[in-house]
């Protein structure tokens, strides 16, 4: 049986197939279509199988992570959107938690509102704390309510009541509404979302998910009809936020979840190639065209969070905790007005791209800076079939940076690679040392197509050991949709102190949940020896505002103790402090619905060949004011030997990236085909 796994980046798409039979690896790149990623997809998949010569009839498994979601968000390019709400409660969105995104600064303000003020419409209808109906929806001013909303030009509704975590009904009878009058639009309702408290996150999550919905749709429905016609007979499976696969159906009704679908599938990854190369404690570090991805994983399991801001707006839905800055392969650098020098966050993606690229960049980007001090291949990429321009990237250097701030180019280039450096070490010191976390204790695990490139010197600045770098790097996402399972997340809010009395009530709600996370994976067709239930409880000291996830093992009566003990033992793990005599509030209760997706290994033992065999060419790289340009070996990854040191300065080039290793560094093959950076 073949496995296809995909990942769907601002510059490249990327692909791995895999024979689980012959255990062979393969793997491939293409330019993304940013108008229409289905469509780098299809055409990448059809190319890959036809230079590896594989039958697409014998594809039995089709993974992909995409940003189709969060680049909609981030650029704003949703549908005209609309929100019924609770009369009283149109402002909502505008005011939010009353908290500016940067407290000393002025020029940073809040994004606007997804939904215009004229297309928030209140309902009469109101229910109290506890579900109960104080008010009876007004179905005739609902109706007109709709009617306002379609005069206005929407594509998309979002529905959300006050209490309606507690009480689904007038949601729902607003939805039939909305499907009766405005048949052809999408609606999404709160209670399905986001069952759970906070007003505002609540409905700016649902507003989230209304307004990418219909385009996520058009989208899903393109790549499964191109996909089909390639010949592969499976349905397309999406990496959403958590880490876990879901199906079509699934991903239009809920397309929010997908918001960290690509970075989320490639920490998955990462957690899987580095548990079975020995390293269970990482910091993942996968740098792209756009952005740079660091994410902490201890003991071989990821962390996640049950908030963030996606461009600036609450999606309070359980991702894989990832901290996201503007810095990657394709980030422009400037001097600004007063002539400082800056790199990132705006992108030349794939279109434009790099300077270097030849497809119309004018621009000076990081991938143009490493090609000019030629720890890139100034003469071409992806083993030679994208040809590289290195003198356009000089000048665009020169004019953009070098004069302007009156330095030399090599010292301009440097410069760039020395602030993204800068950039990409604090964002790790914030998942990290911030949280009281040792880097000394941890692995730097380089991907992306720019990772490695970088890797070395990011170590160096954090005081990490060690670089990782496993086998075609740039491609780590797309092998991430391989081991990931099919999963769900299941929410229902208790708001009540843990005790004898209450705790019945949360064993009430655990098994609720259950049932539902039975039905969800029933109607994924999961088979009953492949389901799994993770059940969990947000949980604080009462009087505080931030909660702690808590894994429940035990919802018998006696499980009750083991919990309390279990959350002041998090709690003084992550926060240096346990108070025994506090009582303990339950918030959430959670349940993580998993179906057993059978998946191959993702390393197989790696062959090599030998140091003389591997080295292909000798060129002069610059290595900073100190070293300058120092003549470096240039060696072909595959065929290094496994278990042979070589020490910098060396590159090391493969398909989908290249990894620098510094003077005064070594590297070395494992005998899964891992390069270890010491």
């Amino acid at each position: 049986m073949l496995r296809i796994g995909v990942d769907v980046g601002g510059s490249f798409t990327d692909f791995v197939l895999i024979d689980t039979q012959k255990a062979e690896f393969r793997f491939f790149k293409v330019a993304s279509t940013p108008h229409d990623p289905s469509t780098a997809i299809a055409e990448g998949v059809k190319e890959m199988l036809r230079i590896f010569d594989a039958d697409p009839a014998q594809v039995g498994f089709f993974g992909h992570g995409t940003t189709v979601a969060t680049n909609m968000i981030i650029e704003r390019r949703g549908v005209a959107t609309g929100l019924l709400t609770t009369r009283g409660f149109r402002d909502v969105l505008a005011i939010g938690r009353q908290t500016r995104p940067g407290l000393f600064d002025y020029s940073v303000v809040k994004p606007p509102a997804l939904v215009e003020r004229y297309r928030r419409v209140e309902v009469t209808e109101r229910l109290n704390a506890r579900g109960d109906v104080l008010e009876e929806i007004d179905l005739e001013q609902a109706a007109e309510a709709v009617r306002v909303l379609g005069e206005s030009g929407v594509e998309s509704v979002a529905i959300s009541f006050l209490h309606s975590y507690r009480n689904p009904e007038h949601e729902q009878r607003a939805k039939e509404i909305v499907q009766r009058l405005m048949p052809d639009t999408y609606v999404s309702i709160s209670s399905d979302v986001l069952p759970e408290f906070r007003e505002y996150e609540r409905t700016s999550t649902t507003v989230l998910n209304a307004y990418v919905g219909p385009p996520m749709k058009n989208y899903l429905a393109r790549l499964e009809e191109r996909i089909k016609k390639v010949g592969i007979p499976v349905e397309p499976l999406t990496v959403h936020s958590n880490g876990g696969l879901l199906s079509l159906k699934s991903v239009e009704e809920l397309p929010v979840l997908t918001c960290l679908s690509g970075p989320a599938a490639g920490v998955v990854g990462a957690a899987a190639v580095g548990g079975a190369a020995g390293f269970g404690d990482l910091i993942t570090f996968d740098v792209g065209g756009t952005s740079t991805d660091v994410s902490l994983i201890e003991k071989g399991r990821a962390k996640f969070t049950p908030n963030r801001l996606v461009a600036g707006y609450p999606a309070k839905v359980p991702m894989v905790d990832i901290h996201v800055i503007g810095a990657g392969g394709g980030s422009i650098a400037h001097v600004d007005d007063a002539r400082g020098l800056k790199v990132g966050p705006r992108s030349a993606g794939a279109v434009p791209g790099p300077v270097a690229y030849g497809k119309g960049g004018t621009d000076p980007t990081l991938t143009d800076a490493n090609i000019y001090l030629r720890r890139l291949n100034p003469v071409a990429l992806l083993e030679g079939r994208m040809p590289i321009d290195r003198e356009r990237a000089e000048a665009a250097i020169k004019e953009r940076i070098a004069v302007p701030l009156g330095i030399s180019v090599d010292e301009a280039a440097y410069g760039m690679l020395q602030i993204a450096t800068a950039n990409m070490s604090r964002a790790i010191r914030a998942i990290s040392t911030e949280h009281g976390h040792d880097l000394a204790q941890f692995t730097l695990m380089a991907f992306g197509g720019a990772g490695p490139l970088h890797a070395s010197e990011v170590a160096r600045e954090c005081g990490i050991p060690r670089v990782l770098v496993p086998i075609e790097p740039g491609t780590m996402c797309a092998r991430g949709a391989l081991v990931s399972n099919i999963s769900r997340d299941f929410v229902r809010t208790q708001l009540a102190v843990a005790n004898a009395d209450t705790w019945a009530t949360v064993r009430d709600a655990a098994e609720k949940l259950r049932l539902e996370g039975k039905e969800w994976l029933e109607g994924e067709r999961i088979e009953p020896e492949h389901r799994r239930f993770v059940l969990s409880l947000d949980t604080r000291y009462v009087g505080q505002s931030h909660d702690i996830v808590v894994e429940l093992e035990d919802v018998s009566a006696n499980g009750l103790r083991a919990f309390q003990n279990a959350f002041h033992q998090a709690h003084l793990s992550q926060y240096g402090y346990a108070i025994d005599d506090v009582e303990v509030e339950i918030v959430n209760v959670r349940l993580k619905a998993i179906g057993i997706v059978p998946n191959a290994a993702l390393m197989a033992p790696a062959k090599g060949e030998s140091l003389e065999s591997a080295l292909i060419d000798s060129r002069s790289v610059y290595f900073g004011p100190a070293e300058g340009w120092l003549d470096t070996r240039i060696y072909r990854r595959s065929k290094l030997p496994i278990g042979e040191a070589v020490s910098g300065p060396v590159i090391i080039e493969e398909m989908s990236s290249t990894t620098v290793v510094h003077p005064g560094q070594k590297a070395q093959l494992d005998e899964f085909g891992n390069i270890i950076v010491d």
